[in-house]
Formats: structure tokens, sequence, C-alpha cells
């Protein structure tokens, strides 16, 4: 095994190698080796300068996760970035790929940065609840100025090289794909006059500017939502204007190790990991993908045309089918808008977008046209026997070995898998809409899916760049059920004498982009309305059913679709306004079964909704419907909004204690005691003092 650290000497330069595949991550060995190689440049007389570069296909893309959660071991980055900086020797940072967070914070502390053209830089912090704690703060407001370190630190989003450049993040951006002989050429320029490095630590960072503070403040609190490490990050880099720089890097270890202790921080930790070890299902260790190289899809409306962008994004040629050639018209309408939205919005070339509607995507309107395609992704109407007649006909014309897909939110795909003769090839995938941009997918497996058909969605999913998660066949999966489950908590406070106005209110202060009654407007209520009407046949008699959302529907006010819903909406408007009309409509509702409205507080409401999220995630674990708790909570978190600075409803409850959560639910089984009655799991694991953390390190 290779030293992670190298050290050689080209032609009086010395050349420091990270090599700590795959993204040479700074682990400790590494930080002790970048600390030995700078000793050995300052003594070493056959160098007159440095190149700090990162071997294979990346410069140093950041801290090592293998750490995270352990006690960090010296040498201590901060330590080690300070010992390059003051180096008598200049040390110039070559980067290529990706040089985020620490990776970053050690180009800051080098006294020069070359990139080549295709690199990104990032201090991504935040989106793991801390802050840059190893000078990021501190270096790089003295290099970029105020306004850029609030941007990128406060967000954690990426930027690519050429935009460092006109930030003075990078002296010189360079083509090609060599990144040691950019840094090189640069090192000895350094060396022999011709350019100038500088200390970052030793750069005064002008005066502060307080207007620009209060804004970013102001901005960051409502773009934040109740997440604390940007607002704390403004902190951070204020010291860097408040304070000498030693100070102001004591400053921001102190606030670095305030986060690291926070819930916060435990919650985007546990998202960071759910989301890598979602993908860990049994059929990828039992099976390789089949080979997917052609997507057909089946349906041309809002749903499919978002499929085939999202695969034709992914380099996938994609056959469209629809019923006639009007319907034909409007779906290519609607993917050539999307993806002249791509194009506006700087994720598509008008050279791409033109190639992938000449060459990669095809329309037709019979099935023959996909008798060869590799994967079949049916999105008409959600319905049962419409579906099943499109997977009858699919079946006597997919080639053998062809994967056939349904996106469904609810329906039985065993009884889809059925209609055909090749039950082991069909699968369900449950996009999320906009299918092009939302990331969550999930991929439901029938009894009889074979094991490489669910690698195959998986597979897809990550060429796709979702998230994937395996469900097992119910109503709703795991995401909609859960829905359907905490929706009914949500209606039932409504009836008992809660606004919906109050509980969007509470959600979105718990920090959900949105409460669940202006989703349903966004969603459209007809949609819920349906899947009432359908499932009313087989619902259980000890229910409690309210009738608020049919009387709305009953109406024509489907949400913001129609202008009306639960809110009131002004045309062209994405924000309503309570309706007084609900309000009575709700009033009534309760005079006609005799209850007298009580008052909840914000904390009651909040209580009782997560209360039977967490009940419900409980039963669909138990019953394997979800793998483990993770999959739930990267459920919703990618699909349904939940805030992933509290890592899930599963890690929720974690953080709460779940003997908490089976108090509330006991108390709340008095009202009823159908609805609140405790799942057995959850039951199991508060009686044995356990978690449901426990349950996601099984095998």
């Amino acid at each position: 095994m290779t030293d992670p650290v190298r050290y050689s000497v080209q032609d009086g330069i010395a050349v420091i190698a990270v090599d700590n595949p795959p993204v040479n991550a700074l682990s400790q060995a590494v930080r002790a080796g970048l600390a030995e190689a700078v000793a050995r440049l300052s003594g070493d007389d056959q160098a007159r300068a440095g190149v700090i570069y990162g071997a294979g296909r990346t410069f140093i893309a950041g801290a090592d996760i293998r750490e995270f959660g352990k006690p960090m071991a010296e040498p201590f980055l901060p330590d080690v970035i300070a010992a390059i900086e003051a180096c008598e020797k200049p040390v110039v940072a070559a980067l290529h790929g990706t040089a985020l967070g620490g990776g970053l914070e050690v180009a800051l502390g080098c006294h020069a940065r070359v990139a080549l053209a295709s690199a990104k830089v990032g201090l991504p912090e935040v989106t793991l609840g801390i802050l840059p704690g190893a000078g990021g703060t501190q270096r790089l407001p003295r290099i970029a100025g105020a306004a850029a370190a609030l941007d990128l630190i406060t967000s954690g989003r990426h930027v690519a090289a050429v935009e460092a450049l006109k930030l003075g993040i990078v002296d010189a951006v360079v083509d090609g794909d060599d990144p040691l002989a950019a840094g090189l050429a640069h090192a000895r320029r350094l060396a022999d006059g011709e350019a100038t490095g500088r200390r970052s630590g030793e750069i005064d960072p002008g005066a502060k500017d307080e207007a620009l503070f209060a804004d970013w403040r102001a901005k960051t609190k409502k773009s934040a939502r109740g997440q604390i490490s940007p607002m704390v990050a403004i902190d951070a880099i204020e010291a860097a204007y408040d304070l000498p720089f030693n100070e102001g890097m004591a400053r921001e270890r102190e606030l670095f190790k305030e986060l690291m202790a926070s819930d916060q921080r435990a919650g985007l930790i546990h998202a960071f990991f759910a989301e890598r070890a979602v993908a860990k299902i049994p059929e990828a260790e039992a099976a390789s993908p089949r080979e997917v190289a052609s997507i057909g899809v089946i349906g041309g409306g809002t749903m499919g045309s978002g499929i085939a962008v999202a695969a034709l994004n992914a380099g996938l040629p994609v056959t469209l089918v629809e019923r006639d050639e009007a319907s034909v018209e409007r779906a290519r309408g609607i993917v050539s808008k999307l993806l002249d939205d791509g194009v506006r919005r700087g994720k598509l070339s008008e050279a791409r977008r033109d190639q992938i509607l000449s060459r990669d995507f095809s329309t037709a309107t019979d099935y023959s046209a996909l008798a060869e395609t590799d994967l079949v992704i049916e999105a008409v109407f959600e319905d049962m026997d419409v579906k099943k007649d499109v997977f009858r006909r699919l079946d006597g014309i997919a080639k053998a070995g062809a994967i056939l897909a349904t996106n469904t939110s609810y329906l039985d795909v065993n009884e889809i898998a059925a209609a055909t003769s090749r039950p082991q090839d069909v699968i369900g995938f449950h996009f999320f809409s906009p299918a092009h941009v939302m990331r969550l997918l999930e991929v439901v497996v029938a009894d009889k899916t074979a094991a490489d058909v669910v690698a195959t969605g998986f597979a897809l999913a990550k060429k796709l760049r979702k998230v994937a998660v395996r469900a097992g066949v119910c109503d709703g999966f795991i995401g909609n059920r859960l829905l359907n489950t905490y929706r009914k908590a949500a209606d039932y406070m409504v009836e008992d004498g809660a606004s919906p106005y109050q509980i969007d209110a509470a959600l979105v202060a718990f920090g959900f982009p949105m409460g669940p009654f202006a989703v349903s407007d966004l969603a459209g209520l007809d949609i819920a309305w349906a899947g009432r009407k359908r499932r009313a046949a087989t619902r259980d008699p000890r229910e409690r059913t309210v009738g608020i959302a049919d009387r709305i529907c009953e109406r024509g006010w489907f949400g913001q679709k129609t202008g009306r819903g639960y809110y009131l909406y002004e045309p062209g408007a994405r924000r309503g306004s309570p309706d007084p009309e609900v309000e009575a409509i709700i009033a009534a509702e309760r005079e006609a079964k005799g209850i007298v409205p009580r008052s909840f507080t914000d904390e009651e409401i909040v209580s009782r909704y997560m209360a039977a999220m967490i009940n419900e995630a409980a039963k669909i674990v138990e019953e394997g419907i979800a793998l483990r708790p993770l999959d739930v909570d990267v459920t919703m978190l990618a699909g349904y909004g939940f805030p992933r600075w509290r890592g899930g409803p599963m890690q929720y409850a974690d953080r709460l204690g779940l003997d908490t959560v089976l108090a509330e639910l006991r108390r709340l089984s008095a009202e009823d005691g159908f609805f609140w009655e405790p799942a057995p799991l959850l039951v199991r694991l508060a009686d044995e003092g356990q978690t449901f953390a426990s349950l996601n390190e099984r095998d």
C-alpha cells in the first residue's frame, strides 16, 4: 500500500502528492503526511518551492467520512494548514476535480492556487450542520471578499474554476488535464519572482460592511428555515472583520465546536449517511443490473414527459408513445419546453438540447415502436384497469428480457404484474413530480420481481441522479402511505377546532417548506379525492372520516390549478390566501357532527402530526415495506420536504426518545383507539430502551 502523501523533487520544485483514493480525503494519515512533507520542504536545500496536488481524479475532496462522529486525532487540520501558510518557501495548490471543505481550506492556506478549467471548489460544511473549521471563514473573506464568502459558506454551493478565478479564490485557470504540470509551472514563476504569492491570513480584509452583513442575516434567516449552521457561519465570517486573524481563528473553532454538539449536526450527518446506505439492498448483492441502453415511456402528460426528460438528460435515448398524433404533439411540446427551461437555467447547452430533440427523442402512436426497447415505463392515468390493459399490450410486444415498469403512486404492482406472462420483469417506479427535478424514486418490488430487475432499477436511478428507495407493495408504498396517515391527523385537528392555516404555519415553523394543506393545493385536491373514493369500499368501519376535503372538491375547487382549494389564488399566483368560504365549510361540518371546536397550540399540532408519522413509519418497517428506518427517513427527506436538519422522522423520534413518543400515542389513544394505537415495533423498542437507529445496523 502506497503512502497517502508522497514527497519528491522535480527540477528544484517539491512535489507533495496526496494519494488517498478514491477522493483523497483528509484522513489522519493524510494530515500527518502533509505536515511531514511541509516540514521536509522547509529544510530541503534542493527545493525552492512546493506544489500540493491530488493523485487520481481529484484534489482533496474534503474530510474523511469514516472519521465522522469519532474523536479527531492529531495533527489537527488547522495546525497543518497553519504550517503550510507559515512555510518560508512558496507553496502552490494545483486543483483538479473538486477541492471541497477541508480540501479548499488546505488550498487557501497555500500561497497560490492554480486550477484546471474543469475543477470545482466549495465549502459545503453547512449542509452537514457545521461550518468550515480550519480557517475557511477567516481566509476566504480575505481572499475573495465578504460578499463571496457569505454566499459560498452559507449556501455550501460549488463554484466552477472560471467563477473561482473571478472571485479571486484561484490565481490562474489552466486548460488541459495535468494539474501537476500547471502547479509546477506556477511554482517556478513564484520561485523566480515572476509571480507573487500571499499568506491569506496576513491579508487585511478591509472595513466591515455592516449593511451587507445585516442583509445576509435577513436573507439567510428566511432561506435556512430553522437551520442554525448558516446563521452561525455568518458570525464566524464577521469575526474575520472584527478580530485579528488568530483571534478570528479561535472564534471560528469555538463556533465550530458548538455546532458539532448540536442536534442539527447529528440530523444532517444521519441524512448524509442514510442517503448512501439506502442503496444497500439484498438484490444488489445477489444480482447484477441488466443493460439499459434505451428507454420507452408510455404516456406523455406531465409525469410521462418529465420522466422522458430525466432520461434524456442522463444521455439515454427515449421513445415516447401516446394514443394519437394530437397527444404526441402535446407531449413533444411539453418535452421541448422542459428542455428549454434547462437551457434557460444553464443546466443544458442549446447544442445539447437540439441534439436531444433531433437524435435522442422520438415519438410514436403504436406500441410496436417499443419492441426493441430495454426498459419501458408506463405513465398513464392512475387507474388499475387502464394500467393492466397497457401491460397486456406490452407483454405481447416487448422483447424478452425487457423490463416493464409502472409509474404508480398507490396501485398494487402485483396485480399489474399478473396481467403479463412475465411478472419477474415487472417493477414499480414511483417518480415524484416534476419527475425531471425531484430527487426521490421509490423502486417498488413486487412478489415475483427478479433480483436483477431490482438492481437495474437502482442503477437507473443513479444514472438519472435520483435517490432510490426500495419499497414493498402496499397502498401508497412508503411515502404516500405515510402521507395518507399524517394527513388524516391534520384533518382530525381541523375538524376538532384547528385552522388549516394555523396547521400549515406551525409545520412551516417546524421546518417543512410548505404545510400539508398548501401541499394538497399544489398537488391537486382531486388526486387525493379519487384515492379516497377508491379506498372507500375497503375502509375499516372503525376509521374516523372527515368530509371537509370532499365538500371542497364537490365545488370543483381542486387547488392551484382551479384558483381555489384550501386557499384562494390570484391568477398566476403560487401562494394563496385564507379562504373564508373554506372556513365556513369547516364550521358547517363541525356543526353537523356536533363537534364543539377547541383550540390547539402550535406545539400540539406538531406533536400530533409527528406522532402519526412516526407510528405509521414503525408499522411500515415492521411489515417490511421499508427495509430499515433509514429508508423511511430518506423517503421523507428526498420526496416530502421533511426538514433535512432534523434527519427524518425516525431520527427525530430517536432524538425525542421512543418512550416519549409512545407516551404521547397512548395519551392520544384515549381519544381514538383505532387511529392512535401504538405500533408493536415502537412498543417493543421503547420497552427495551432501543432506538430505530439500532435497526439500521442489522444485516
